[in-house]
């Protein structure tokens, strides 16, 4: 293509273009900063000298005289949240609502603010109404998860069930709580003088159905399934039903090996009550070669205690503490002859324990090896690290669910 030379009349008018329009862009700059508050300038002096409250109270002071700066009232209504002063975010968030000029998302999200305001500030009424006006918008994932955690904290397990499902209309994620929550309405129908096993079993039905949704190998599918296994089984021991108590709780060990020693006792009852001790204890004992726990030795040196005498006990306990050392397990053994010697003061046949451990003292050794298992006898939660002495399915710390694992201090150190 020719070059005309005429052309090069363009080029000091193009520059000539920028100057201006770059010219109008720094005036109008400079225009805006001269309108901005003193007291803005003032607060970010006072963030860049690391002076926080300062800072606040200069942007507080912006707020109050150009009422138009709304995303300056929600980094303050955000900042007096994250530092618990929830008075002042819940007037700063009003203060953007009370506007009839806001824009429909800026609504929106001061709606949304609001109710994690009242949310934190344990306003759970208002919170829930708030999280409720924001259904329909933007933020109704958020919104439905923070009502799920309300009717959580409120036992309200019917609309957490019916808030589960809503939110699984508007993302295709898994929600493992929700057995719990079906294991709960089943517990709760256990409760009282009458029982309503009807409840209870469709509880404990819609239960397994959420199980199947999660699918295999999905973290925490072994614990739903423990709970829901011993909850048929209270369930079938409430109404006298002994061989389906037996057999739920014996599914345990295949389908949740881990939380067995936490119904060890339960089993080995059910077996007593259908005169199959023997077959019980060896199925346990079998059950602790291959997934040893503290519970699980617990319940096995006790019964063998009782059923086979101090020598029998013993020696199981010596080969199981060779293989896995355990303070708490010799604390809880000398627990249990220390009280058999209580009840058989006037007998003999506390002769075996001398022929075990010859001339010791048993009471003083056993109040030793307290004094330094009492941290030790716990259970934890993975999540908040809050300590406690039960299992629990919900952590009291953090309302996390399946964060104690099965097992005690010391066999997960």
């Amino acid at each position: 293509m020719d070059f005309e030379t005429w052309w090069l009349v363009f080029v000091p008018i193009l520059f000539g273009l920028g100057w201006v329009a770059a010219r109008v862009d720094f005036r109008q700059m400079m225009s805006e900063t001269r309108t901005l508050p003193d007291s803005y300038f003032k607060g970010l002096n006072f963030l860049l000298n690391e002076e926080p409250d300062r800072a606040i109270d200069a942007f507080v002071e912006v707020a109050k005289l150009d009422p138009e700066t709304t995303e300056l009232h929600f980094a303050l209504g955000s900042l007096f949240r994250r530092r618990g002063e929830m008075e002042r975010a819940i007037r700063v968030h009003q203060s953007l609502l009370s506007r009839a000029d806001l824009p429909v998302a800026d609504r929106e999200n001061a709606q949304f603010q609001i109710a994690q305001d009242f949310l934190k500030a344990g306003m759970l009424d208002r919170a829930e109404a708030a999280f409720e006006a924001v259904r329909e918008t933007r933020f109704a994932i958020p919104a439905m998860r923070a009502l799920i955690r309300i009717y959580e904290s409120e036992h309200d397990w019917p609309r957490a069930i019916e808030a589960v499902r809503r939110l699984r209309a508007l993302v295709d994620e898994p929600v493992p709580q929700l057995v719990h929550y079906q294991c709960e309405q089943a517990e709760g129908a256990l409760q009282g003088k009458q029982p309503d096993f009807d409840r209870a079993g469709k509880a404990l039905d819609e239960a397994d159905n959420a199980i199947r949704k999660l699918g295999s190998g999905q973290q925490g599918m072994y614990a739903s399934q423990a709970r829901v296994a011993s909850l048929r089984a209270r369930v079938a021991r409430m109404q006298g039903q002994s061989e389906q108590e037996r057999a739920y709780l014996v599914s345990i060990l295949n389908s949740a090996p881990d939380y067995v020693g936490l119904y060890a006792t339960e089993l080995l009852d059910s077996y007593r009550k259908l005169g199959r001790d023997a077959e019980g204890v060896a199925m346990l004992r079998s059950h602790y070669q291959q997934h040893p726990s503290l519970d699980i030795f617990n319940v096995l040196f006790r019964v063998l205690r009782e059923q086979e005498g101090h020598l029998q006990a013993w020696a199981f306990a010596r080969d199981a503490l060779r293989a896995h050392p355990s303070l708490l397990g010799l604390d809880k053994m000398l627990e249990v002859e220390l009280q058999d010697q209580g009840q058989n003061k006037e007998g003999a046949d506390t002769v075996g324990v001398d022929q075990v451990i010859a001339g010791a003292d048993l009471s003083l050794l056993r109040s030793l090896i307290h004094r330094h298992t009492q941290r030790l006898d716990r259970y934890s939660c993975s999540s908040c690290g809050f300590e406690a002495r039960h299992f629990y399915w919900q952590c009291p710390g953090c309302n996390s669910w399946e964060t104690y694992a099965p097992r005690r201090l010391e066999e997960l150190k």
